[in-house]
């Protein structure tokens, strides 16, 4: 199961995290993130608000599809709610369909065969969450990957749009590991409950940064 759960959260796999930036890239056009320091100021917010979120809502997902669920909607619009710039839910339901051909690829399972009739795709942190339960991972390790990747993506992208140092980035990265633990365990402790009652930490620059990335003509990445 370990070796599984490494390679959900693995960048090489082929599910199209590369093309997206957590909204890094209109911050950098912004000038809001423009050195190592400024993006670990970014990746905190980030890791905070709609990390936390993201990694509950994955959590919930988990939850729901050990105990056999295949009834999605109710999460799905949940998840919509805590979404409210259109461009993110659009990147989100198009992160989500990339992960789910390859989470459907790798791991049988009925909850991620649900979640492909989804209208519009299902959104990521549900695809995240019933990917894991696939391979008999628990809530609390659903909500670690995705508070992982909530930091990791965003760091990645900083590297290639402003060419800073992989190590200082790394480093930044290290430095926010206690703080990953500490959202993934806040996270987890959602997965049974209420979904009215998921968290729902808002970031309104970073929906503001990606209604303005999609009007965007040049950029690097799909958010």
């Amino acid at each position: 199961m370990r070796a599984s759960l490494l390679l959900l959260a693995d960048s090489r796999l082929p599910a199209g995290g590369h093309a997206h930036s957590g909204g890094l890239e209109p911050a950098v056009a912004a000038g809001a993130v423009r050195d190592v320091p400024a993006l670990a100021d970014f990746l905190r917010g980030r890791l905070a608000t709609s990390g936390l979120v993201a990694a509950a809502l994955a959590a919930a997902a988990c939850a729901h599809a050990a105990r056999g669920g295949g009834a999605w909607a109710a999460l799905d619009a949940e998840t919509d709610a805590r979404t409210p710039s259109p461009a993110q839910r659009a990147a989100s339901r198009a992160q989500g369909r990339s992960l789910l051909r390859v989470a459907r690829t790798a791991w049988a399972s009925p909850a991620l065969d649900a979640l492909a009739g989804t209208p519009g795709g299902p959104h990521h942190p549900a695809v995240l969450g019933a990917a894991a339960a696939a391979m008999g991972a628990a809530p609390r390790e659903a909500a670690e990957i995705t508070a992982y990747m909530a930091v990791t993506g965003p760091a990645s992208a900083g590297i290639r749009l402003l060419g800073l140092d992989p190590l200082a980035v790394n480093r930044a990265l290290a430095v926010l590991a206690a703080d990953v633990d500490a959202v993934a365990a806040e996270a987890a402790g959602f997965a049974d409950g209420p979904w009215a009652e998921l968290p729902a930490a808002s970031a309104p620059l970073l929906d503001l940064y990606a209604e303005r990335h999609l009007r965007t003509d040049l950029r690097l990445f799909e958010s």
